[in-house]
Formats: C-alpha cells, sequence, structure tokens
C-alpha cells in the first residue's frame, strides 16, 4: 500500500487560519452587495462538515471493500511515483467532473449533494457544507481502479481535490490572472457554481480544473453577482433536515405517485422532473369532435330534391289525357 499523507488531516490549520481571516476581512471591510456571514449559518456549515467526517468513515468500510476486491481482480497496475501522481490526479480530476454533474442531473444523487448548495452565504465555511450520504460518489471512480490506481492513491487524489477546492469558496477575491482563470477553477466560476439564477444553473462542475467544463459545453462565465442557494431555499439551521430534506421530498412524491413511469421519474429524473399533465392528452382528444364534421351530411338535405317529383304534379295536364295521368301514377 503506498505511503500518502493525510491531506484534509493537514490542512485543517489551514482552514481554520483562513477562514478567521476572511472573517476578520468582512468586519474590517464589508462589502454591501457580498452574502457575507451569518452566525447561525456558518455554524450549520461547520456542524455540517464535523458530521460528514463520521459519516465518511462509515461509508468508506463498503467502498474500500469494493475498491479492493476490483484492485485484486484486475491486472493492470499503476506505480505511484513522482511523474504518476499528477496524472492520477489529472484522471480524478476528470472523473470528478462527470461525478459532480451526475449528481446535478439526477435527483436521488443530487438529494445527496443538495446539502453543498443549501446555504444562502457564500464563503469559507461554505466549503465545509458537506454532505452526510457521499455514498453514492463511488461508481464513478471504478474505472480508475479498474485501470489500476490503487484505492489508496485515489483516496490521496480525492483529498488533494477537495482541499483545492475549499479556497474557491470566497467573495473576497474578485478574478484571478487570466491564463489561471482560463485552466483552473476559481473563487468566479465557482461563485457561478451556487448561485441559483436560471443562467448559472447546473454550469461549471470543475473540482481542480475549468477545461472540463469548456470542453464539454458547461462553462458559463461571472457576469451578473450570483444569487446563492437553492431554487425554492429550505429556511432551516437544523443539520438532520439540512442533511435529508430532499431525501423526505422524494419520498413523499413517490408516495404520491400514480405509476411505476412516475415513480421512475422521481428518483432517476432531473431534480425539477414533472409528470406530462393527463389533461394534456385530454384536450388533444377534445379535437375528435371534429367528427362534428359529421353535419355535412346536413348535406343529405339535398335529397330534399326529392319533392323535386312534386314537378310531378306539374305534369297535370288538363283530364282530357287519359294516358298522362297513367304515367303520373307510377
Amino acid at each position: 500500500m503506498p505511503n500518502l499523507p493525510d491531506v484534509v488531516l493537514w490542512s485543517i490549520p489551514a482552514f481554520v487560519l483562513l477562514t478567521v481571516v476572511e472573517m476578520i476581512s468582512v468586519r474590517l471591510h464589508p462589502d454591501e452587495d457580498a452574502a457575507g456571514y451569518e452566525a447561525k449559518d456558518a455554524a450549520t456549515s461547520i456542524g455540517m462538515g464535523l458530521g460528514s467526517l463520521g459519516f465518511d468513515f462509515l461509508w468508506k468500510i463498503p467502498i474500500v471493500a469494493i475498491y479492493t476486491a476490483l484492485y485484486e481482480l484486475t491486472p493492470l497496475r499503476v506505480p505511484v511515483l513522482w511523474w504518476t501522481i499528477p496524472l492520477m490526479l489529472l484522471a480524478q480530476d476528470f472523473f470528478y467532473y462527470w461525478s459532480h454533474r451526475g449528481h446535478h442531473v439526477i435527483r436521488i444523487l443530487w438529494a445527496c449533494h443538495v446539502v453543498h448548495h443549501s446555504s444562502e452565504k457564500f464563503n469559507l465555511t461554505t466549503a465545509l457544507r458537506q454532505p452526510w450520504t457521499s455514498l453514492t460518489v463511488w461508481p464513478f471512480y471504478v474505472p480508475l481502479v479498474a485501470a489500476g490506481v490503487h484505492p489508496a492513491a485515489l483516496a490521496f487524489c480525492s483529498s488533494a481535490n477537495l482541499v483545492y477546492q475549499f479556497w474557491i469558496h470566497t467573495e473576497r477575491i474578485d478574478k484571478m490572472p487570466r491564463w489561471f482563470e482560463f485552466v483552473f477553477n476559481t473563487p468566479s466560476h465557482h461563485r457561478v457554481h451556487h448561485a441559483s439564477q436560471g443562467g448559472y444553473l447546473d454550469r461549471n462542475f470543475g473540482g481542480i480544473l475549468i477545461v472540463w467544463d469548456r470542453l464539454f459545453g458547461s462553462f458559463v462565465p461571472e457576469v451578473e453577482r450570483p444569487v446563492y442557494g437553492l431554487t425554492k431555499n429550505i429556511n432551516t439551521f437544523n443539520p438532520i433536515k439540512v442533511a435529508t430534506h430532499e431525501y423526505v421530498a422524494i419520498a413523499k412524491d413517490l408516495r404520491a405517485a400514480r405509476s411505476w413511469r412516475e415513480r421512475a421519474g422521481r428518483v432517476f429524473g432531473g431534480p425539477g422532473w414533472q409528470p406530462a399533465p393527463a389533461t394534456t392528452t385530454a384536450s388533444v382528444t377534445t379535437t375528435a369532435p371534429a367528427t362534428t364534421t359529421a353535419p355535412v351530411t346536413t348535406t343529405a338535405p339535398v335529397t330534399t330534391t326529392a319533392p323535386a317529383t312534386t314537378t310531378a304534379p306539374a305534369t297535370t295536364p288538363d283530364p282530357a289525357s287519359g294516358p298522362v295521368e297513367e304515367t303520373t301514377s307510377a
């Protein structure tokens, strides 16, 4: 097993120091347009972060077992060397992009990730607002383990990715140099990702690099000031509700669902998925009254021309013509 440091553990002092510096900066130089800090919100974010450490430890038990079994089965091996670690970081960041994107567009995955977006503030404590149900993440990295990346090396890369993203949760940094903004994820790019405006929704999924978003069409630059939070905010600081509210909403929708197709949509559709209104099909059938064209058979009264036989009385000549009377009787 490769001997790699616990990046998150080593970074905790830096997390604390940078957060304190940001708090002081906001207090000394407030920005009226910025979301800033709120005591209850920051406490909730920190509480969610501490809780995630415990829950992640539990989820890692089955995940490590699966990864280890897969690693033993594959004949491939990627050695942990000074030049392979950057390549593994690059590959992990690529799969992180797809994991992150998947957790935005599939509702059961969004139920996990929505925790991180539930704050209406955007500061360094927001980075700590992590989910307690991260069991949904591991399938996205199976290709790396199958390719011979040791599970411990994957854990190191994932931790490095997570630590990098801490500093981009701030409004105190406007823009980085242009070349840096083009390649790497920055506070400006990540502010867009946390915004709830329509044009900003489901954009900028990158972890360390923003180039994946540029390549796969999900990049949007920061133009207008973001409004943070969800499209429908949960308005609670209760950590349990923050961690579970979307799962509760899914359960309610499943109980009210009327078909298996609707149930599948409620779980595997997008967060805003709704079944097609049943009345729409009925309204289409209302065009059936086009059969009211049947009144076109009102042309049948053309048969009223039959009374044209009433012209026969016109053949009623004078009674002297007896033969004509025989024909009229026909």
